[in-house]
């Protein structure tokens, strides 16, 4: 296949991005990782371009950020025009319309027939720790539950409450105190010889057992769930445990908080993930790709729960800033405009099958699942025994990288090979980068290190 898109003129990293490398090294701390070592230049639609003159395909999205596409022409006006009228003015200081626009958007778009209400933020972690908040002052309950392999964020509640310890949680104890962590299904990973129906009603049985052994269920606030498992590894569970632990719920007085910041504005083919699942939360999280780059956050919920908080009880000095909301009010332009819903099924079904045909190719592949365009592949040292193949994977999102294609890892085990390209991608952008990843593993299974020149535009 030729390579239209990507174009290596350098080794990766490059000289340039080598040499600002070492500044990196010098004046930042190695606690905050890098997945890639070249430095971007110029990035627009589906395309990166490093200081080198590199232009790398891009199936990572800045983690899940970027669903409309780096720098889409709508969002740059809005903010161009946002900058030129005025930059920030504190929205408890002086309030501004876009705010108000953007809660009455996702006040509609939400899932639920009940008047909502919205609050906005600048970080996922922040929308989830107000979640919290507002969901224990509601309640006046003080626990809450997440799920294993859950990760709702880097802060003192988000990290207690996200499930993997290295490298999010080790060493940054004491963490808070009434978060408890529930069993998600699995389903690559349920004990041999049980159907998926048997093992649904076993996860189940074991979340109503953990009510009674763990924590009672009238001292919890709130159960926090992704409706797909991000950093845990795209991990889908079936509608049945999500209606389940919905039921449980409303028995026990219960909020039912959908965690959205990765999984929302298209990702997985609806607005919302939790919708495929015919489950209606009673707080929404929301954050990442809402802003299509620019930091933003929130929570939706219905009012009364909204409305348990006091007058200056929850909010922030940059909290829905008026860059945050104009981006944000053209990312929703994008998605209906563009139909960026039917294009992720599409994006999503094409991964999939491709994923499936390099699963037949290489017994290194133990399971290939996802939602919409949120779509990935478990990588294992065995098929039997499905023993994690960490370094594996290492290697091939590299071998990706060194090809021109930007690619994460994901999972408890970080076996994980997650796709989370802009849902702008063109048709021939997506099977450009699929083949590359394909080459990936031919060059980490099949022993072929030979790295090919490419040409390319952007």
């Amino acid at each position: 296949m030729e390579k239209k898109y990507v174009k290596l003129q350098t080794e990766i990293p490059g000289p340039k991005s080598k040499e600002i490398l070492e500044r990196r090294n010098q004046f930042v701390p190695k606690g905050i990782s890098n997945n890639c070592h070249s430095f971007v230049k110029k990035a627009q639609g589906a395309l990166v371009e490093d200081v080198d003159g590199n232009i790398f395909i891009d199936f990572a999205g800045a983690i899940g950020t970027i669903n409309v596409g780096h720098s889409h022409p709508r969002v740059v006006r809005a903010l161009q025009e946002q900058a030129s009228q005025f930059i920030h003015t504190g929205f408890n200081v002086m309030m501004y319309e876009s705010y108000i626009n953007l809660a009455e958007r996702l006040a509609n778009l939400a899932p639920g027939d009940f008047d909502k209400k919205v609050a906005f933020f600048n970080s996922g972690a922040e929308a989830v720790e107000n979640a919290v908040k507002i969901a224990r002052k509601y309640t006046k309950r003080q626990g809450i539950i997440s799920f294993t392999r859950g990760f709702h964020g880097r802060t003192l509640m988000t990290m207690t409450m996200t499930s993997k310890v290295k490298p999010y949680k080790f060493g940054f104890g004491p963490f808070a105190p009434e978060v408890y962590k529930a069993p998600y299904p699995y389903v690559y990973r349920r004990p041999e010889g049980m159907s998926e129906q048997q093992y649904s009603d076993m996860i189940i049985e074991q979340f109503e057992q953990f009510l009674l052994a763990e924590v009672a269920p009238e001292t919890i606030a709130a159960v926090v769930m992704e409706p797909v498992q991000g950093e845990g590894g795209f991990v889908v569970p079936d509608n049945y445990f999500v209606k389940k632990v919905k039921e449980i719920c409303v028995q026990y007085g219960i909020l039912f908080v959908a965690d959205e910041i990765q999984t929302g504005f298209a990702r997985t083919g609806k607005y919302f993930a939790i919708d495929h699942f015919g489950v209606v939360p009673d707080l929404i999280t929301i954050s990442k790709s809402m802003g299509a780059g620019v930091p933003i956050s929130g929570v939706i919920g219905r009012t009364d729960i909204m409305e348990a908080a006091d007058v200056g009880e929850i909010g922030g000095t940059y909290s829905g800033s008026p860059l945050g909301c104009r981006a944000a009010l053209a990312v929703l332009d994008i998605i209906e405009s563009e139909n960026l819903n039917d294009r992720a099924e599409k994006i999503g079904a094409r991964s999939i099958e491709k994923m499936k045909q390099l699963a037949e190719r290489f017994e290194c592949i133990g399971d290939v699942r996802g939602l919409g365009a949120m779509c990935a592949m478990e990588i294992v040292k065995d098929q039997l025994t499905k023993a994690p193949d960490k370094e594996g994977v290492g290697k091939i999102v590299k071998s990706a990288g060194e090809r021109g294609l930007l690619l994460l890892n994901a999972g408890l085990y970080g076996n994980v090979i997650r796709l989370l390209m802009p849902l702008i991608i063109s048709d021939e952008q997506l099977e450009e980068g699929l083949q590359i990843l394909e080459e990936a593993f031919e060059a980490v299974y099949q022993k072929d290190s030979a790295v090919p020149a490419r040409t390319g535009r952007m």
